[in-house]
């Protein structure tokens, strides 16, 4: 019979699906981080191949998914631009594939907490004959498997040069955020979703895992509008810079120098 659906089979059809993506199986099928030497192999010749950056595994960054107040630990995710939130890690590749999401912390928390919290990070420290990096902006503290730009740098110099790279390569990580949510607009933050936060974040996930189908079939996503991108930055969350220990970011410090000397004798 045609006509309007009812509310309340449009919330039982929504739960239905979402649940049914994020089953276990399904989110480790389809939102999967390289896990030997010959995925990151792939990952990391392809980022080479556009942008002529080495060793890169994926783009980091955190995105506010607005949701209505929650009725219980509300000061959780009420965040920094005043409007509560899910604060949404994801991690790309160069093909926009989202190969790692963390939609469990609440928008009071920093970007830095949540990365120091995941279990990619303990992933990557493991390394010991591999050079792997994430890219990230200052939001995140520099580490040895994760490069972020140079503070001050002045342009036309051999930083300035990679700050440019840097963050044209992790440009990468936007457009993901631009077509997730282009593609499923519930997701913007000049929009809420009207759940509790713990389903809040399964829509997100069920969100990425479609992604990723759509970004394997070939299926082109409408991007967000200029006025669409304007609205989402000013309803972000800016970053902090984040602190760091010392020995932990001298190693970084010198993982990064020697970066920036390969990319100069490569000019």
């Amino acid at each position: 019979m045609d006509g309007p659906m009812a509310q309340q089979t449009v919330s039982r059809c929504l739960q239905e699906v979402t649940t049914a993506l994020n089953a276990p199986h399904l989110l480790r099928k389809h939102i999967r981080f390289p896990q030997n030497r010959n995925e990151r192999n792939l990952i990391k010749q392809k980022f080479y191949d556009k942008y002529g950056l080495p060793a890169v595994v994926g783009c980091i960054d955190c995105s506010h998914v607005a949701i209505v107040r929650p009725s219980e630990h509300e000061e959780r995710y009420f965040n920094r631009k005043h409007f509560h939130s899910i604060n949404t890690q994801v991690i790309c590749d160069s093909d926009l594939l989202i190969t790692n999401v963390d939609a469990s912390y609440g928008g009071a928390t920093h970007d830095a907490y949540i990365w120091r919290e995941c279990e990619i990070r303990n992933h990557l420290e493991g390394f010991q004959d591999e050079t792997v990096y994430l890219l990230g902006d200052s939001g995140y503290a520099l580490r040895e498997h994760m490069m972020t730009p140079v503070d001050n740098a002045v342009e036309n110099s051999p930083e300035g040069r990679y700050n440019y790279l840097q963050k044209r390569v992790r440009c990468t990580i936007e457009r993901t955020f631009g077509v997730l949510k282009g593609r499923w607009r519930c997701l913007l933050a000049a929009r809420e979703l009207h759940y509790c936060p713990e389903t809040a974040g399964k829509i997100i996930l069920a969100c990425c895992v479609l992604h990723n189908m759509c970004i394997r079939a070939g299926i082109e996503g409408p991007e967000l509008t200029e006025e669409e991108h304007q609205s989402e930055r000013t309803r972000q969350v800016p970053f902090e810079t984040a602190a760091s220990s010392t020995q932990a970011l001298q190693a970084g410090r010198r993982a990064r120098n020697s970066l920036i000397q390969m990319l100069e004798r490569n000019r």
